[in-house]
């Protein structure tokens, strides 16, 4: 078994953030020696900051990381990455929409492959949803040439080593895409894994709200040369940032 980071961006789920880690916690046993929750509080305007100190009291692998106002998904996952101590990280949404005794089989396949990327088996949303991600999908798979089946789903384990190599440019919700684009191109080896996805069971999606969807599309069609272009060995890498942990911390950035 593997030590574990799992990392949690919350933005307004103070509905769902309690169930998804304590859903977290009993599936970590089977598939991790140790492990750490990271939860990001991305600035919410509900009670989410309030849960998140009440599991950190409760729960010592528990750490939460501010950001006094909202800066995005994007930056939420990069604080996160840049606060995990273990080689294997994992991150999902907080919404409690997946079935983390799926977990064990996206550690499984890690000892062979530096990514492997959960893919929704079935849709249980509404068919507009559905025609979006399928639109989306197609279109990343146009500009970038990437052929990932539903890139987008936020249920994935990363090596650690990943993140000595990957730059995270986007701000906003294109942020799997951007990172799978980076690893492709670095030739890095990538699974597939089929995962449950549920209805969501409290608060309000943002993934397809129109600023949100319009910042991706504009991401998306930056400059190829700016999306596509990894240097690694020039620039700042997600863990070549790491000496910014007690800052994100103790100063709420």
């Amino acid at each position: 078994m593997r030590d574990v980071s799992v990392i949690f961006p919350a933005f307004n789920e103070e509905g769902n953030i309690r169930c998804t880690v304590e859903t977290v916690i009993r599936a970590l046993p089977k598939v991790a020696m140790k492990w750490e929750i990271i939860v990001v509080d991305g600035g919410n305007s509900d009670a989410t900051a309030l849960v998140c100190d009440e599991l950190k009291a409760q729960i010592p692998e528990v750490e939460v990381i501010r950001h006094g106002q909202n800066r995005g998904y994007s930056a939420a996952l990069k604080s996160g990455i840049m606060s995990t101590k273990y080689d294997l990280i994992f991150f999902s949404d907080s919404d409690g929409q997946f079935d983390f005794r799926d977990l064990e089989q996206l550690i499984f396949w890690s000892e062979d492959y530096d990514i492997v990327a959960g893919y929704r088996a079935k849709r249980q949303e509404p068919l507009y949803r559905r025609i979006n991600a399928l639109g989306w999908n197609v279109l990343v798979r146009l500009v970038l040439g990437i052929k990932l089946r539903n890139i987008d789903c936020a249920f994935k384990v990363f090596r650690r080593s990943v993140f000595d190599h990957v730059q995270i440019r986007c701000v906003g919700a294109m942020v799997n895409t951007e990172i799978l684009a980076q690893a492709t191109q670095l030739g890095m080896r990538i699974r597939k894994v089929k995962v449950s996805y549920f209805p969501r069971r409290q608060g309000k999606q943002s993934g397809t709200n129109v600023h949100v969807v319009i910042k991706a599309f504009r991401e998306l069609c930056r400059p190829w040369r700016k999306l596509r272009q990894v240097a690694p060995d020039q620039g700042d890498s997600i863990l070549r940032l790491r000496t910014l942990r007690p800052q994100l911390i103790y100063q709420g950035l």
